[in-house]
C-alpha cells in the first residue's frame, strides 16, 4: 500500500509563490509511475494539473497550470513538488498528490490528468490566496 501525504499548503496574498510537497512512501522499483497534481474548489469538480511520469520524467500540465506551476520529483526523497508561481484568488482550493503504477511505460499525455488514471491518493492540503 502506498501512502502519500500533501504539505506545504497555506495562506498567501495574490501574487506570491508556495511549493507543495509530496512524501509518498518509496515506490516499487519494477513498475513505472505516474504523479499528479489535483485540486478541488468549493462546489467544483476536481481538476488536474500536472502530472510526471518515469522513466524520463515527462510532464504534463492543463492551460490553468501552465506558465505558472512546475511539477517535479526527487526519487531519493520519494518526494514530489508542485511550485506555484503568481498565484491567483482562483487558485484558492484543496490540493492533492495522486500515484499510480505501469507495467509499461506511459506517455505524458492529457490522459494523465484523468482522476480514474490514479489508484493512490493524499489527503489533499488547503491553499487560499488573497486578493
Amino acid at each position: 500500500q502506498v501512502q502519500l501525504v500533501e504539505s506545504g499548503g497555506g495562506l498567501v496574498q495574490a501574487g506570491g509563490s508556495l511549493r507543495l510537497s509530496c512524501a509518498t512512501s518509496p515506490f516499487p522499483t519494477e513498475y513505472y509511475y505516474a504523479v499528479a497534481w489535483f485540486r478541488q474548489a468549493p462546489e467544483k469538480e476536481r481538476e488536474g494539473l500536472s502530472c510526471i511520469r518515469s522513466p524520463n520524467s515527462s510532464t504534463y500540465y492543463s492551460d490553468s497550470a501552465k506558465e505558472r506551476f512546475t511539477i517535479s520529483r526527487d526519487d531519493d526523497m520519494n518526494t514530489a513538488y508542485l511550485q506555484m508561481n503568481r498565484l491567483k484568488p482562483e487558485d484558492t482550493a484543496v490540493y492533492y498528490c495522486a500515484t499510480s503504477f505501469y507495467r509499461a511505460a506511459q506517455g505524458a499525455g492529457a490522459k494523465c490528468l484523468r482522476e480514474d488514471e490514479y489508484d493512490y491518493w493524499g489527503q489533499g492540503t488547503q491553499v487560499t490566496v488573497s486578493s
